[in-house]
């Protein structure tokens, strides 16, 4: 009688892993905690001097797309290394903190990294690519544009030496404007350059929630969205400003919820992990 009970247990725990990891029926969206970066001279985020000798918090999460035909990593935060450090980790005037791996939120969901299809990114800056060599048998789907940029000489990102080695084994797939990742709209990455040469955000289409937009860095905080501020260190400041009144138009004629990636209320206003819009 004991065995039979702890067997109950075991197989009652298991269950929510094993329904977890089948196709959904419809697509998902977990927003997961992927790190928090402390700016030290918040001034960078603006060129016209509203940050100036301020510093703030920025969240930096990675979201999983689970859709019928698979699954979808975008952007991959500051990397699980990080979580080992038990005062973080300093780039430049940043300060990196990692409290929870993106392998054990993986996990929570039924997920292994061989199980993701596709990984996507908003663009090819630090935080957003940290845990990107965790995914080498999933599909790399890139902007030409920003593939370009980080294989020009001199490259304009300053990418570390594992990061290339894994994206020059990847399998690839390139892309130049929008994509469509699944074939049926309800998953597309629109190009967005100006933050960086080929920036890009990602479009969802969820039964219940409606249209949801995923900013990369289009915007780093909303106050930026609201009037429109442009970081110091963007790569093309007239081409940010068009891709801000291409996606605003797209979000006013689609009704969608938009979602500042960075910025933390945005961020806690999502479901909490592993709860997911659908």
């Amino acid at each position: 009688m004991i065995r039979a009970t702890s067997l109950a247990a075991v197989l009652f725990v298991l269950a929510p892993l094993a329904s977890a990891a089948e196709p959904p029926a419809q697509v998902r969206m977990y927003a997961l905690d992927c790190g928090t970066i402390t700016a030290k001279q918040l001034g960078l985020f603006s060129d016209t001097g509203e940050y100036d000798g301020k510093t703030g918090e920025l969240v930096d999460p990675c979201f999983v797309i689970r859709h019928p035909k698979g699954v979808l990593v975008w952007d991959t935060g500051l990397g699980d290394a990080i979580a080992a450090q038990k005062d973080g980790a300093a780039n430049g005037p940043f300060h990196m903190r990692v409290n929870v791996t993106l392998a054990s939120q993986l996990e929570q969901l039924g997920l292994k990294p061989a199980d993701v299809n596709f990984i996507a990114f908003s663009h090819f800056h630090f935080d957003h690519l940290g845990n990107a060599p965790m995914f080498p048998a999933a599909t790399w789907i890139l902007s030409k544009a920003e593939h370009d940029a980080a294989n020009a000489t001199p490259p304009v990102f300053n990418l570390n030496e594992e990061f290339r080695q894994k994206m020059g084994a990847a399998k690839k797939q390139i892309i130049t404007g929008d994509h469509d990742v699944f074939g049926d709209g309800a998953v597309r990455i629109l190009k967005a350059p100006g933050h960086t040469p080929g920036h890009q955000v990602l479009v969802l289409k969820l039964q219940k929630s409606g249209t949801v937009i995923l900013s990369g860095d289009l915007y780093h905080l909303r106050d930026n969205r609201q009037f429109r501020r442009v970081p110091v260190f963007n790569y093309d400041r007239a081409d940010t400003l068009a891709s801000m009144d291409r996606i605003e138009t797209i979000v006013k004629n689609t009704k969608a919820r938009f979602v500042v990636q960075h910025d933390p209320s945005d961020f806690r206003a999502l479901p909490k992990f592993p709860a997911y819009l659908d």
